[in-house]
């Protein structure tokens, strides 16, 4: 059972389009796919799941579909809070806070204070996220704490990245047949096993954790080895 699971949610767009559909409704058919899929995934006995709901290029995208996929983003930290609670996940967004809404962070703090203490399992919001913003970040930090350059190590980098105690990816699964990382978590995928899925994300459904979770008892790590 792999312990940390990242989603590449892509093709909401494309699937909006298949379908003679906006946009819009292409990411409000992925959002409730995220919604059933992480459930389920955590419910298997996965630890953390991840999900890259928000990367920092997408701000790029038109002023009507961002802030559309606003609203959605505030309402799974919101509407869908209860939710998660009774099934006792933890929630947890990733990413800088620059260029969100104050109503936006106001609703991040707030599911992260309320879901702290849960266990049963951890569902972390990629959001305003870049793998290289968060190494960035990261070495800023490590900086500005006046560690010298030769003390500074892989160990030491991992320490200062986004939520710390988020282990690496053991698997990453994208959607919609493209096959790159994209800017997601480049420094927990170093060793991470990669799945390309052929549909696209609004047409994932919980039955298709279970051959995931197959895939991944299929393959063989050797970390180099």
């Amino acid at each position: 059972m792999p312990q940390h699971i990242g989603f590449i949610v892509d093709g909401n767009r494309r699937w909006a389009k298949q379908h003679g559909l906006p946009a819009y409704e292409g990411h409000l058919a992925g959002y409730n796919a995220l919604k059933d899929v992480a459930l389920e995934t955590l419910q298997s006995g996965v630890k953390y799941v991840s999900a890259y709901v928000f990367s920092t290029e997408n701000w790029k995208r038109s002023e009507d579909e961002v802030g559309h996929l606003m609203k959605l983003l505030l309402k799974m930290l919101k509407a869908d809070l209860p939710a998660f609670i009774e099934n006792n996940i933890r929630l947890r967004v990733i990413g800088s806070r620059d260029e969100l809404s104050d109503a936006l962070v106001e609703a991040i703090d707030d599911a992260e204070a309320k879901t702290a203490n849960l266990d049963s399992g951890e569902l972390v919001l990629c959001l305003n996220y870049g793998g290289h913003l968060e190494i960035a970040d990261a070495v800023k930090k490590i900086v500005q704490s006046g560690v010298l350059a030769e003390d500074v190590t892989p160990e030491l980098v991992a320490k200062n990245i986004y939520a710390p105690d988020v282990p690496p990816c053991d698997l990453i699964v994208r959607t919609s047949s493209e096959q790159r990382l994209s800017n997601f978590m480049l420094w927990r995928s170093a060793y991470s096993e990669l799945m390309f899925v052929e549909k696209n994300w609004p047409d994932m459904t919980t039955d298709d954790v279970a051959v995931i979770l197959e895939e991944y008892a299929n393959r063989n790590r050797r970390f180099g080895k």
